[in-house]
């Protein structure tokens, strides 16, 4: 079953009773972009998406799970973890190229950590505009390269290299290799 990425942003925006233009301008996006969204004519970055939804404000989870985690659940199998993102390239075909996914461990909110799978095709990027919220942030890649730039500094990671940082500084993450980078990170308090 497909995710509509553009009716489910419309249904928050008329819940919060907000037109475009006023949720475009809440959250530092063109009007343009949020009717394309809506339209499902725009398959928007990880980076847009969280912009638009801290106009409402909402979690990505909250965007994207249509099931609610038992707070006090410990152990989950690795289909029980919450897809935050892979549904957002289903508007652009089934093409896998420059797709990523991050699926969620639990109820990050209640326990005030993310603990995140991430999976990045070749070519797949965070988006052009970095990504900065207030949160730290670390990873492990476990295989493939991701390309991670936190303020003026970058660097290509590979299998058990790490990253750690302060997320108000402006990142990115890129896989620009030729096969798929996963990669396990954990971020306080939760960012998406």
């Amino acid at each position: 079953m497909s995710f509509d990425v553009g009716g489910r942003l419309r249904e928050i925006r008329l819940a919060a009773g907000l037109s475009q233009r006023e949720l475009a301008a809440r959250s530092g996006v063109t009007h343009s972009l949020i009717s394309l969204i809506e339209q499902n004519r725009n398959s928007p970055s990880v980076a847009s998406l969280r912009k638009i939804l801290d106009g409402v404000p909402m979690s990505m989870v909250n965007f994207f799970d249509e099931r609610r985690t038992p707070r006090d659940r410990v152990f989950f199998e690795a289909d029980e973890l919450i897809d935050l993102t892979s549904r957002l390239h289903q508007v652009n075909g089934g093409e896998s190229r420059g797709r990523m996914s991050f699926r969620q461990v639990g109820d990050a909110q209640a326990h005030n950590l993310q603990i995140l799978h991430e999976s990045y095709e070749p070519g797949a990027d965070t988006g052009v505009a970095m990504l900065k919220h207030d949160s730290h942030e670390g990873g492990v890649v476990l295989s493939g390269e991701l390309e991670v730039t936190v303020g003026d500094q970058a660097k290509v990671l590979g299998p058990g290299e790490a990253y750690l940082f302060d997320s108000r500084v402006p990142h990115r993450f890129r896989n620009i290799g030729t096969e798929r980078c996963i990669v396990v990170s954990a971020c306080t308090p939760p960012y998406l």
